[in-house]
């Protein structure tokens, strides 16, 4: 099991900008972020593989950026372009297995951290 903890969540108007930073026990291969609203299933955002390969839910495709810090096992998402339906509580996920290319479904991971809310306002 990895330990997981994000931080950078919080309120935000439309149309602006967040960082996610996730700082963990030890970074995986594949390491994600997933977002769950109230009332709607966990939702996969962005996936990043040990090589940099990234994949993207359609939604926030073009706007969003993950990345990762292998020295300092942090992983980070930024959001830009905030719209309403990007609120829900965000968690930062590692997967004990290889695979590739990134995967966005929530059951190909197995450590998960304790979520950081974002709430973004019209």
């Amino acid at each position: 099991q990895v330990q997981l903890m994000e931080s950078g969540g919080g309120s935000v108007q439309a149309g602006g900008s967040l960082r996610l930073s996730c700082a963990a026990s030890r970074l995986t291969l594949n390491m994600g972020w997933f977002r769950q609203a109230p009332g709607k299933e966990r939702e996969g955002v962005a996936a990043i593989g040990a090589a940099g390969s990234t994949k993207y839910v359609e939604s926030v495709q073009g706007r969003t950026t993950i990345s990762r810090d292998n020295a300092n096992s942090a992983l980070y998402l930024q959001i830009n372009s905030l719209k309403p339906e990007d609120s829900g509580v965000y968690y930062c996920a590692a997967s004990s297995r290889v695979f590739t290319p990134p995967i966005l479904s929530s059951s190909w991971y197995d450590s998960w951290g304790q979520g950081t809310q974002v709430t973004v306002s019209s």
